[in-house]
Order: structure tokens, then C-alpha cells, then sequence
């Protein structure tokens, strides 16, 4: 970690003027820049900031997908699908959490950064298997995480707990089978207490 560190005001400040008017949004969250952009801004301002002096931001610490369909108690009407960058600048000792919407909901479409970090690859890879947001531009871009048949994106808010379908080793068949979920749903209320004087406590 470098000894020499900017303030995360400084830090806003120059990516702001590195960015102009890609930046939809900026603030300071925990002494943590955020900067929202949007789709078409998106792979421009990742190599922005990557490059700028100020910014410099040379490692791609994480990235995920958010499924705000359900935030705000259903109360938000805003896209629905948004991709979350973790970024680090080694020399400047500081992070920014770039944000960006997909346009379209039932199509979630970014570009992909791979190309500015390669650390991406397996994120991104991550984002399209659990949400189904397809990365633009990824040379590889596959499922990561479920098997290849799997049907839907397990990360969104309403694909079902239980999932759609269960596999399974079928020793007659000498293989892995698929077939309908056998689990029930059920809904499970525990047993509540209501004595005056339970446990001795009044």
C-alpha cells in the first residue's frame, strides 16, 4: 500500500473533471467515491479512470450484478438490472465503486472491461451465469458457476428458492439425470411462548 494518500474529496474531484459529463452521479459513502455512468458511457469512463492522472486506478478489485427489482419495499422504478465495479489505485491509495444501469431490463447488455482488467473475465463471467446480464465484448463469456443445461439466473429476485428443476446420479442410467424439484414448499412458523411468568423472568 502506498504510503501517499489523497483525500476521497480529492479523489472525486479529479475523477469528476477526468470524466465531465459521463458522471449521472457522484458522491461519498463511508470515505468511498461512487460514480454512476451510464451504459453507453460505460467502457469509456472504465478506461478513464484507469488512465487519468488523478485517477489511476490500475486494479479491478470486484465486480457484481444487483437485481433492484425489489428495493425500496417494490417502491423503486428505475432499471432494474445494475453492474457494480470495485476499483483500487495503488498509487494514490484509494477506490472508487463505479456503477452502471443496463437499458434494458427484459436484455441486461453492458460492455465488458476485460480488456482494460483482465481480472473482469471471471466476474463478469459470474454477473452473466447468477443475473443474466450479457457482457458486451467478452471473448468467453459462459456460465461459471451452474452446470451448462441450467434454465434462468439464480440470482434474481424471482427465480424461485427452490430452483426449477434437481439433478441427480442415476445408478441405473449410469449417469446425471435432471428431473422436476421434488422438494415442497412449505412455509415453517416456529412456536411462541406466551407465558406470564416464563422461565421465573416477570
Amino acid at each position: 500500500m502506498s504510503e501517499f494518500s489523497v483525500s476521497p474529496e480529492t479523489t472525486q474531484a479529479a475523477i469528476v473533471a477526468a470524466l465531465g459529463d459521463k458522471v449521472k452521479r457522484t458522491s461519498i459513502d463511508l470515505g468511498e467515491v461512487k460514480v454512476l455512468v451510464s451504459a453507453e458511457d460505460y467502457h469509456a469512463a472504465a478506461l478513464t479512470l484507469r488512465d487519468a492522472v488523478g485517477c489511476q486506478f490500475e486494479q479491478l478489485m470486484d465486480l457484481c450484478g444487483v437485481d433492484y427489482s425489489e428495493y425500496g419495499d417494490g417502491q423503486y422504478e428505475g432499471p432494474r438490472f445494475c453492474v457494480v465495479s470495485h476499483l483500487l489505485s495503488i498509487s494514490l491509495n484509494q477506490r472508487v465503486r463505479l456503477k452502471v444501469f443496463a437499458a434494458d431490463d427484459t436484455m441486461p447488455m453492458v460492455a465488458s472491461v476485460n480488456d482494460i482488467w483482465n481480472s473482469a473475465n471471471w466476474f463478469e463471467r459470474e454477473a452473466f451465469d447468477l443475473f443474466g446480464v450479457v457482457f458486451e465484448g467478452h471473448n468467453d463469456l459462459r456460465r461459471i458457476l451452474t452446470d451448462y443445461g441450467f434454465i434462468g439466473h439464480p440470482f434474481r429476485k424471482d427465480f424461485p428458492t427452490s430452483g426449477h428443476v434437481e439433478m441427480r446420479y442415476d445408478a441405473e442410467q449410469a449417469r446425471v439425470i435432471y428431473q422436476p424439484v421434488s422438494i415442497e414448499a412449505r412455509e415453517i412458523t416456529p412456536r411462541i411462548i406466551r407465558e406470564d411468568n416464563y422461565g421465573g423472568l416477570q
